[in-house]
């Protein structure tokens, strides 16, 4: 087996989470009387963790004067309603039950709060992941490979090494990035945010285009 340990982004890569963002979002934009989004302009604005989100969906960004009350009431909200409408994208659990039959350790790396990351996967993949790594104070967010480090630390390996080589599995150019920041294989996803010609034009060498396809890339290659 070429890879011990499959690393996944979690929105748009294993959970299509985009309508309860966008809904949770425009619930604390509507709070603060302030224009709200659609679901093709909330998916452009994930990636790169909440506090980018809420800084790319409000005129002034960071220099808004409700910033940080925006971005706190977001957080509040998005953990009691972050399962409403959010579902695994098709194949995915399949997907990942013949990896890890396969001998292939599983791990989520999120820019989603932790606990919220942590609740998903409890509703939607119960028991399939060995380590979730999210949004917390001192986690910087993905591009950097901090938590990337920190799931190889916990399931001590290097990612890298005969045994225990790694792969980060993601739907966007943060994704591509991320696992190139950490040192790891990349693979893109289509069925994602952004699609095989974003990807592509980011970077991305090993696209899948289907949860079947992955699987099958995963355990034969």
């Amino acid at each position: 087996m070429k890879y011990s340990l499959a690393i996944f982004d979690m929105d748009g890569t294993i959970l299509n989470t985009l309508d309860d963002m966008t809904d949770s979002l425009n619930v604390i934009l509507e709070k603060y009387k302030l224009p709200l989004h659609t679901v093709d302009e909330v998916r452009f604005m994930v990636g790169n963790g909440i506090p980018k989100l809420i800084e790319r969906a409000i005129e002034g960004g960071r220099e808004h004067p409700d910033f940080d009350k925006i971005l706190k009431d977001f957080i509040a909200y998005y953990e009691e309603h972050c399962a409403i409408k959010t579902a695994p994208y098709k194949g995915i659990p399949e997907c990942i039950m013949a990896l890890r039959s396969a001998g292939i350790k599983i791990a989520v790396n999120t820019n989603k709060v932790e606990p919220a990351a942590i609740a998903l996967c409890d509703d939607y993949f119960p028991g399939l992941f060995d380590i979730i790594s999210g949004s917390r104070p001192g986690m910087p967010p993905k591009p950097a490979p901090d938590g990337i480090y920190e799931i190889l630390n916990r399931a001590a390996m290097d990612g890298k090494s005969d045994g225990q080589k790694a792969v980060f599995i993601g739907d966007s150019d943060v994704d591509m990035q991320t696992g190139m920041n950490a040192g790891l294989d990349v693979i893109g996803v289509d069925w994602g945010f952004r699609g095989k010609k974003f990807l592509e034009e980011h970077g991305a060498k090993v696209i899948m285009m289907s949860a079947e396809e992955l699987s099958a890339y995963l355990t034969k290659c």
